[in-house]
């Protein structure tokens, strides 16, 4: 194995174990309910070390697409930015890196649509591709405010995401087999998400 190809596998290993850490705090913290309390700061601290080190890798060697890191690895890096939602820098800055990473043919097109939903919801924006949830006021799961409703299911065709439709009964359907609950107070949650969403620096 040339020196190239130990850097590789290296770099692949070590986003695949972080994201194997990431999955393990949620299914413990997903066991006794506690997860789904606001955001948990055991998994806000895997999310946030996640990050920085993701962070320090784009830095030395670039957005880590599937040419670097093999499919699996790229996957991970996605992940791992897509769940670091106290950190708007490293989203921010990881948004023109993927879309670069997908015209390239070194990325998923879906995985660019989440990102991009997740930041703009985080800003207090209509989302495009319809790929972000939270409770409504009927205690159902459902996609957040979408920018253009009427275009959304040709938009999610294009980056292979199933129509809104079905995967709003899927997100429904899985919500009921977990134990996620809808908040007992529906407003309080959304002022503590909009302070959170300030102290983190998403909002002015």
């Amino acid at each position: 194995m040339s020196e190239q190809q130990k850097l590789q596998t290296d770099l692949r290993d070590e986003l695949i174990r972080m994201v194997k850490e990431d999955w393990r705090v949620r299914e413990e913290l997903a066991a006794d309910g506690s997860l789904f309390k606001g955001y948990h700061q055991r998994m806000a601290e895997v999310h946030q070390r996640n990050g920085r080190r993701l962070g320090e890798i784009i830095d030395q060697y670039g957005w880590p697409g599937k040419t670097l890191v093999g499919e699996e690895g790229a996957d991970a890096a996605w992940l791992i930015v897509q769940h670091d939602i106290g950190n708007p820098s490293l989203q921010r800055r990881s948004l023109p890196l993927l879309r670069e990473a997908v015209a390239r043919g070194k990325a998923h097109g879906w995985q660019l649509a989440m990102l991009t939903d997740r930041i703009c919801v985080l800003e207090g924006k209509r989302q495009v591709y319809g790929t972000q949830y939270d409770w409504d006021e009927h205690g159902e799961m459902s996609p957040c405010p979408i920018e253009n409703p009427e275009q959304v299911d040709e938009l999610r065709e294009s980056v292979g995401l199933i129509p809104l439709q079905e995967d709003t009964r899927l997100k429904r359907d899985a919500v009921l087999m977990s134990s996620e609950k809808p908040p007992a107070d529906l407003k309080a949650r959304r002022q503590e998400m909009q302070q959170w969403a300030r102290s983190t620096g998403w909002l002015d």
